[in-house]
Formats: structure tokens, sequence, C-alpha cells
């Protein structure tokens, strides 16, 4: 899923190694001899693609921040571009309009999913909803997630972990701001803590912190690192071997085994628990258990596959969004002044804030849906494959052909958007353009078929935790504000999601309603 940045870190290892980078050379030279000349002969009329250098294609071309790379690019090479990665062809599309034409009018054709190396191993061989290849098992999948695991009538019932985790973060706050008085506080451990709690108690009935010895945050982490490194067989499946000497496959097997026997224990503990017959709240994990109980589906899943899109898809994106939109209040002290306003004049009647509450606070709605089209999670949304030989925008794309989708570029569009670098929420208030990727020029949780399913429960979340911090607290920069607003470090770090560089550094003080 995370191609594009995996090229550096490619070269960086081959670099390092003096005897394996000729064998690796001469390989693919070879490989690359043999491909141009057995090509499949079709006449395709193909989209324009930048000058490729033999063997690693337009990786030259990336740099550090592939989004930003491919948006620069596109101005120059047209919305529609054929890139190669390795011997993998890769479209990357860059407007609305054709956004739009491919995940609505010809969704199906948009609707694989390249099988990577990682997340065949990590996700329990496809049987996930986030990376399964498109067909029976995939749309059965799905259905059970949207309608029965993340529906909006589950993640209201949820609404217990919100409300709970969120009370403990303001509670840390104001305590640290009580012990310092007046020194900065990093908010991205709280934000961190505070988003993983809720998903582990909703999905697993436990606390993120429950874990002993950070074994559950080290492993995701590792995760990660796993999902970001550089598979040689995915772009040149002849050299899959080099995978298997490396160490790389042994590692993402090593992975697995340690959630498979989380996900065991887990389970059995959720099994004697139904067993008591004891009241509590059920969790994802009771969910999928009733489901594989009861028989009510016609066809087997893997509940730990699921299991585990719930904790990648959630656990980065939520509080790294959070963190996203800090900075930008941040250095906006009048679109600050203004949301704080309004979360106090609607939460003030009871003098806290109450979830029914959230639904009267358009211009937080504003704001979120601003720092979501300037800072997608996912700037490149997980690659598509062509499921046939397809036509868009006048151009034939060949069967398994990968697909990104470059959000970020349609998102700071001049032709979509009025000085799309400004972070500017009112632009919200005058159009009813929603996150949920009906209209094709906001993209944050993609769109089509292969919408995120987690849409609502990130979107509850993020409300919920951004109304209280800005409901209990004022917030500062360090010094001299209004000074280091315009200097704020938003430098980003290109991954699975796009991270802040550098910690964010703010000063609360609580307010008393």
């Amino acid at each position: 899923m995370a191609a594009l940045p995996l090229f550096i870190e490619m070269w960086q290892q081959l670099q390092s190694n003096i005897f394996l980078l000729p064998l690796l050379l001469l390989s693919a030279y070879i490989l690359f001899s043999l491909t141009r000349s057995s090509s499949s002969g079709k006449n395709y009329k193909l989209p324009p693609s930048p000058p490729t250098l033999p063997l690693i294609g337009n990786l030259h071309q990336l740099g550090k921040f592939p989004h930003r790379s491919l948006r620069d690019l596109s101005k120059k090479y047209g919305d529609i571009m054929l890139m190669h990665f390795g011997k993998l062809p890769t479209l990357v599309v860059s407007s609305a309009e054709l956004a739009k034409d491919m995940m609505k009018n010809q969704d199906i054709g948009f609707s694989g999913r390249p099988q990577t190396t990682a997340a065949t191993i990590l996700f329990f061989d496809g049987y996930n909803v986030a990376f399964a290849p498109y067909g029976e098992y995939w749309r059965k999948a799905r259905k059970v997630v949207v309608l029965e695991l993340l529906s909006l009538k589950r993640v209201q019932q949820f609404q217990y972990a919100r409300v709970e985790e969120c009370a403990e973060l303001v509670s840390k706050i104001r305590k640290a701001s009580a012990s310092t008085n007046g020194v900065p506080i990093n908010l991205g451990p709280l934000l961190v803590s505070t988003s993983n709690n809720i998903i582990c108690r909703c999905v697993l009935g436990q606390k993120f912190e429950d874990k002993e010895d950070n074994w559950f945050e080290n492993v995701i982490k590792e995760l990660m690192v796993q999902m970001m490194t550089f598979s040689f067989g995915d772009f040149y499946p002849s050299l899959k071997w080099v995978d298997r000497a490396r160490g790389y496959i042994a590692r993402l097997k090593s992975i697995r085994r340690e959630f498979d026997g989380f996900y065991d224990k887990l389970i059995d503990e959720h099994k004697a628990a139904q067993k008591d017959g004891k009241p509590r709240k059920k969790d994802i994990v009771d969910l999928l258990l009733d489901l594989e109980k009861d028989g009510s589906l016609d066809f087997e899943f893997n509940v730990k596959a699921l299991m585990q899109d719930m904790f990648v898809g959630g656990s980065d994106t939520s509080w790294t969004s959070m963190l996203w939109l800090m900075s930008e209040l941040s250095q906006n002290p009048r679109v600050m002044k203004k949301v704080q306003e309004e979360v106090r004049r609607v939460a003030g009647k009871r003098g806290y804030v109450d979830e029914s509450d959230i639904k009267e606070m358009k211009y937080l709605s504003c704001v979120i849906t601003e720092n979501l089209r300037l800072h997608p999670p996912a700037p490149l949304l997980l690659p598509r494959e062509t499921t046939a030989d397809v036509k868009l925008g006048g151009y034939d794309i060949p069967a398994k052909t990968q697909v990104f989708v470059n959000a970020f570029a349609i998102q700071t569009d001049p032709r979509v958007w009025d000085k799309p670098e400004e972070f500017r929420p009112e632009r919200f208030e005058e159009n009813s353009i929603g996150l949920v990727g009906q209209e094709f020029e906001l993209l944050p949780f993609g769109g089509g078929r292969r919408v995120c399913p987690g849409l609502a429960f990130a979107v509850a979340s993020a409300e919920y935790v951004l109304a209280n911090l800005l409901f209990w607290f004022d917030w500062k920069l360090p010094r001299d504000g209004s000074k280091l607003a315009e200097t704020l470090n938003m430098t980003e770090v290109f991954g699975l999601t796009v991270h802040k560089k550098t910690p964010l550094y703010l000063i609360p003080t609580s307010y008393t309603p």
C-alpha cells in the first residue's frame, strides 16, 4: 500500500550491500530486457508518462513527499499519468472529474486491490476488508463491517468509550497544566493514548494502556515498519527470492504469529466471558463471535483478519488528524477563537460537552473538514488495481494496472478550491461538500465501493475529543504565540499516514464554564 516511499528505502538497502547490489542489477536488467521483448502486442493508447530510467522507472521523480511530487508532475503531464515502479505499471489520477469517472461510473473495473507481500501475510491471507481482492468474499465481509460492526447505530453504542476516555484526557491535561505552571505540554502522546484507548475498548473491551510492557504498542509499530519496508517480489516478481534471503518474509511471519497468539488469547477470554453470562458491554470481538456462532451468514469469515483491520485502520489515522488540526488552530487564532466560542456557546447550556450537542456545532464540523482537506491521513489513497482492460480520460488502461488517486492533489486543486493552500473552514459554510466520498473534490476517506467503512467511527471520535479540548482549555503556543504562529513547523513525514514531523507543544489553561 505504501509503494511510493519504499523505493527510497530499497536503494538505501541496496547501497549498503556491495555483494547484493551487482547481482540484483544484473537480474533486473535481464528481466527488463525480456519484458520489453515479450510485450503483449496490444495497441494501447496509454496515458502520458514522465521520462523513465531503466530498471527503476520513475523512482528518481518521487522525492521525500510523493503526494506533492506527483501533484507537481501532474501539472506538466496531465491529470492522468502512467508511471512505472520497477516492473509495475502505475496509473496516477489527480483530478476530481477523473476520480468520479473511476470510482462512480466505472467502479467495478477499478475495485481491485494489489496483493502485496506484507498485506497478504500480516492481514491473514487477504481475508480482511482493506486489502482483500475484489470479489464475493470482499463484498460479504465489507457488508458485515458496514452493517454489523461500524454502522451509525453501533458507533453510537460505543459512546461510553469516547466519553470515559475523553474525561481521562481532560483530567491528565488539567493535572499537567497545574503541576507545570505554564510549561508547554506535548499534545501528541496524549492524543495517541486517547485515540488508541477508544479503539481498543470498542474492539477488545480493554484499554490500550492495559497491555503489559508496551507489547501491544510495540507490535503495532513493528507492523507499520514492515508495511513500509520494500518488497522486491512486489515490484520484480522474479526477485521474490531476495525477500526470503534477507529475512523479510521471516520477519513478517514472526509478527503474524505474535498477533495470532494475542488474538487467540483474546478470543478465548471473550468466549469464557460469554459463558459466564454476566452483563457486560459488547465489543467488536463479541459481535464477531456472535455472528460466527449463530450461523446467520452464508460465508465463513476470518475473525482475526477483521480485528486487524480495526487496529491498523484506526490506530494511526485518528490521532494524526487531531494533531494536525490543533496545529492549524494554533497558527490561526481567528479560527481558534471562532470555533471555541461556538463549542462553549452550545455546550455551555449543560456545562460540559454531550455528544448530542455535536450536531449543533456547525463550524466545528467545517474546521474538521477543512483539516482533512489540507491533511488527508493518506494523501495517496490505498492503491487500487484494474480488474479488466478499461478506459479512463480517453486512454486505455490495461488490466492489473496499479492505480493511485492523489487525494492531496485533488483537494488542493486551484481549479476547484479558492486559495487552496489556506486553512479557511468558512469555505465549507458556502458549499455542501461532505466527507462521505460522494463529491469527488474531497476524498480523505476514499470513495466508491472502496470508501473507508470506518468513516463514521473516526469522525465521531474526532468531533468529541476536539470539542472537549476546545471547551475545557484555552490553548496558546509557547512564548509569544502570535509570533511563533507564523513559523510553526508544519513539515510532513510521509508514510502509511502523513505525520507532523515535529512535536506540538502547547500551553493549556483550564476554562471554568
